[in-house]
């Protein structure tokens, strides 16, 4: 069992590398083993071989990627509902775009944070050598002139001595926030935590919302797509949401589905408890009226996903601002920490 799992880019990989191999007739097993050959020795390489040993062995391709352990759950679940429906390439081509488009957001997040949180860290030195150094100094001079001392520049100290202590805190929590974000987001678990933290925050949970909708209303297409009920579909669908918000919206559709006295169509328990937009909902309806809801259900799943994508680029692209913000006030308290002493000085003097 491997110990931590493939991170984005190598699963786009993998699944577009099968995929398109597929597609010119290849059989699933060759396409893993020509897959291998085309990498030197890597963690890669060694992964496609032990899943080549596996379907040579017989095994579904599904069964293969989840005993090689370095699979999501989501991706392993949707290879399974493929190979089910007869619709392999197409999931593979799916998982392809989603785990690509994924690599490409996180990416652009770290290259966002990473420069704020390395000017994070050199402030954090100058603050703690100001707060550990300087002011000291600043007292020791306060107190050779203590018979000349007023109360407006002794207070002056006090004020200076409690903004720097305040700026420099506030910046080693901010620094440590940043480099862990940073680090989690390199890998696939660090990623998922990510994306749990940023649900809890104001600017961050419509972004995560249609993301987490974009990804509930795949894994619902796939399933229906691959012939299970709908009922199922639902079920096992929901298991892949994470966000409370849309969660309590199909599991509230869920109920609404298998309710003895009333059950409603999947179309239906999805418009009446709001997990799509009215208008969504309606397309859903019509296609389930027309008896292409899986067709419908995975254009749903293309528009939500790149909704979802352009509201994660509108919130990377409002960091770097938020973080020149909070570095010109950083850079202000340090100033009027050094500032401050030295006018209470002048004033005793004066």
């Amino acid at each position: 069992m491997a110990e931590s799992m493939l991170d984005s880019s190598a699963i786009s990989a993998f699944c577009g590398g099968v995929a398109v191999m597929l597609a010119a007739g290849i059989q699933t097993d060759e396409a893993v083993f020509m897959l291998a050959d085309e990498h030197e020795e890597s963690p890669f390489k060694t992964m496609c071989d032990a899943i080549y040993l596996q379907l040579a062995d017989g095994s579904m391709l599904a069964d293969a990627m989840e005993s090689a352990g370095v699979f999501p759950e989501y991706a392993v679940s949707m290879v399974r509902a493929g190979e089910a429906s007869g619709r392999l390439e197409q999931v593979l081509r799916r998982l392809d775009v989603y785990y690509e488009e994924e690599e490409r957001t996180f990416a652009k997040l770290r290259s966002s944070v990473s420069y704020p949180a390395a000017l994070l860290g050199i402030m954090s030195v100058i603050l703690a050598f100001a707060v550990a150094f300087i002011l000291p100094v600043f007292v020791g001079v306060y107190e050779n002139l203590t018979g000349t001392l007023t109360a407006t520049s002794f207070s002056s100290m006090g004020i200076s001595i409690t903004i720097g202590w305040i700026a420099l805190v506030f910046t080693l929590v901010c620094t440590a926030v940043v480099v862990a974000i940073t680090i989690m987001s390199g890998t696939e678990n660090g990623r998922q935590r990510v994306l749990g933290l940023f649900e809890h925050f104001p600017f961050t949970r419509s972004a995560m919302y249609q993301l987490a909708l974009a990804r509930f209303t795949a894994a619902l297409s796939t399933y229906v797509s691959s012939g299970v009920d709908t009922e199922t579909a639902m079920r096992e669908a929901s298991e892949f949401v994470t966000n409370k918000k849309l969660r309590e919206k199909v599991d509230a559709a869920y109920q609404s589905m298998i309710n003895p006295q009333n059950p409603r169509s999947l179309a239906q328990a999805i418009s009446e408890n709001d997990v799509f937009e009215p208008l969504y909902a309606r397309m859903l309806i019509v296609g389930h009226e027309t008896g292409s809801s899986d067709e419908m259900l995975s254009r749903l799943s293309q528009i939500f996903f790149e909704d979802s994508l352009e509201h994660v680029d509108v919130l990377i692209n409002r960091i770097e601002p938020l973080f020149a913000a909070f570095l010109t006030l950083t850079v202000g308290a340090t100033l009027i920490a050094v500032m401050l002493p030295l006018i209470g000085i002048m004033q005793s003097i004066g």
